[in-house]
């Protein structure tokens, strides 16, 4: 399984099979997501971007590799490991941005290299019980909505180190931010304040509408589809 880091060099690149016009497009939607990085004052060289594919096909993965891009995000487990397997054995960090399903957890940690959506015990229990060592990030949700994946921030804390106790590599944590602008902001400097009394050095915030306010605020890496790729078909039912 290819590792979190992403500095592995490839002499055959597959994405020299990616073609022309999609990664024309990508480069030129990545100089702006770049450009608005470095309008809040951020380096946008020091941001992980993540080329969030979900339900793009594998074209658009190795577009996004063409491009420079080595972490890539996908909502739906089947749609990981199919991408996975089209591209092949590639320098990429693969990042299972989904909600947790008891039984597809197995065939998650077979297929991520980073899981980024913790937000249970029990969660925590079956990937250390499949995968030790698994890098994780925990979710937190600051809406209080049943419909929202995540933690409320008052049980962050505790299962941060509910992970580390279970061997897993708990690199960060990531939200969702509330859709209005002052709740966005208080989200994300509240995220980022954890990561700092945690310990923790992954601040996954900020999205296509949302990343300035992200950056603003300490984010580590963005998560990034519609400003890379263009309007997504309509997800299909889970």
């Amino acid at each position: 399984m290819t590792t979190f880091s992403t500095s592995v060099a490839m002499t055959t690149s597959p994405a020299s099979f990616a073609n022309p016009e999609l990664v024309r497009v990508v480069a030129a939607n990545l100089e702006h997501v770049r450009s608005r990085i470095s309008s809040t004052g951020r380096d946008a060289n020091s941001l992980r971007i993540v080329a969030v594919t979900k339900t793009f096909g594998a074209e658009h993965v190795l577009a996004a590799l063409a491009v420079g891009l080595r972490s890539v995000g996908e909502n739906y487990v089947d749609e990981l490991a199919a991408k996975r397997a089209a591209v092949g054995d590639v320098a990429l960090a693969w990042h299972y941005l989904g909600t947790l399903q008891s039984n597809k957890i197995r065939h998650v940690v077979d297929v991520a290299d980073v899981i980024c959506g913790l937000s249970r015990v029990t969660e925590i229990d079956r990937i250390a019980a499949h995968r030790p060592g698994q890098s994780v990030y925990v979710q937190v949700d600051f809406t209080g909505s049943a419909r929202r994946n995540g933690a409320t921030p008052r049980d962050v804390a505790a299962l941060v180190e509910y992970g580390r106790a279970r061997a897993l590599d708990v690199r960060g944590l990531m939200t969702v931010a509330p859709t209005d602008r002052a709740g966005a902001r208080a989200a994300f400097a509240a995220t980022n304040a954890m990561c700092d009394d945690l310990g923790l050095v992954e601040r996954s915030m900020g999205m296509s509408d949302d990343l300035e306010l992200a950056c603003e605020r300490g984010s580590s890496e963005v998560r990034v589809g519609r400003a890379l790729f263009g309007e997504r078909a309509v997800a299909r039912a889970r």
